[in-house]
């Protein structure tokens, strides 16, 4: 066995099927209910945003890869695509190729998640990005239009005027309404990502799922798979805090126009950012390594 061979995993046929098996098996009870209501034209504004926001199709996420360093014995090239590489061994990631392709890409997902990793988390921003982005609309104006608001319109502008929006994520900012923006503590732009980062925002943990399926296929789908099901989880938190009233899906509302449900998303963004670090960590060894 060479010494390249023998820092590589190698899985028989047996083994990769099933670990292939399995991925498909839990990808399908998250696509299952989407593409049922998709069907029929249906919106639900929690468990479709993630097949809708993000640009990885479900066709995607439901492919396995084993990712770099791994060796299949048995495998069919064309199962796996151009990015492969059939040896005496078996079949291979040809990880080298996929680097110099994709170089710049995968070194700026490096350098955001190192950066965001290195920075204490941030606590105190309490949900409002989600009024912020409904600010001074009317029911017929925001985005989810289909759900009320828990609130009034001048109930909610009262909520976001009487908080301090420290907001750091640009992909959350720029939904913003306009005269919500000028309320917000910072100006993030996509220039200024890795500067503002920081890894107690839920969205900044959310995007670890689009993290991992830009870096696939150098990591494996059931680090896709982790970082999706965080991401729905978040997800959920994200739309129970907002100003819409979702309880007839079963999302009763966190209330964070007061103290108690202040205190309650701030104990859950903290859950969820203990359970983003390893991800992020096991990311960042992907985009970082060789």
């Amino acid at each position: 066995m060479t010494a390249a061979l023998a820092r590589t995993a190698v899985l028989d046929a047996a083994d990769w099927r099933a670990r292939r098996r399995a991925h498909e098996r839990r990808v399908d009870a998250w696509l299952a209910p989407h593409l049922a209501r998709r069907g029929t034209g249906e919106r639900h504004p929690v468990e479709d945003f993630l097949f809708t926001y993000y640009s990885h199709r479900p066709a995607q996420l439901r492919r396995w890869h084993p990712g770099a360093g791994v060796v299949l014995r048995d495998a069919d090239p064309a199962e796996f695509g151009a990015d492969y590489r059939a040896g005496s061994a078996g079949l291979t990631l040809d990880t080298s190729a996929v680097r110099q392709r994709r170089g710049d890409s995968v070194e700026w997902i490096r350098t955001l998640l190192a950066r965001t990793a290195s920075r204490p988390g941030q606590f105190g921003c309490f949900g409002m990005h989600e009024w912020a982005m409904v600010y001074r609309q009317t029911q017929a104006e925001v985005r989810h239009d289909a759900w009320p608001l828990r609130l009034s319109p001048e109930q909610t502008a009262r909520v976001v005027e009487g908080n301090r929006i420290r907001c750091s994520h640009f992909d959350a900012y720029r939904f913003f309404t306009a005269p919500a923006r000028p309320l917000n503590l910072l100006t993030p732009s996509r220039e200024t990502q890795h500067e503002n980062e920081q890894p107690g925002c839920l969205h900044a943990n959310m995007d670890l799922y689009k993290w991992a399926y830009k870096l696939s296929p150098l990591v494996p789908s059931e680090l896709v798979a982790d970082a999706f099901a965080l991401a729905r989880e978040i997800r959920t938190l994200d739309m129970r805090a907002s100003p819409y009233d979702l309880t007839a899906l079963g999302h009763p509302p966190v209330r964070v126009e007061t103290p108690e449900g202040r205190a309650e998303y701030a104990a859950a963004q903290r859950g969820f950012a203990d359970r983003a670090a390893p991800l992020r960590a096991r990311l960042l060894a992907a985009a970082g390594d060789g």
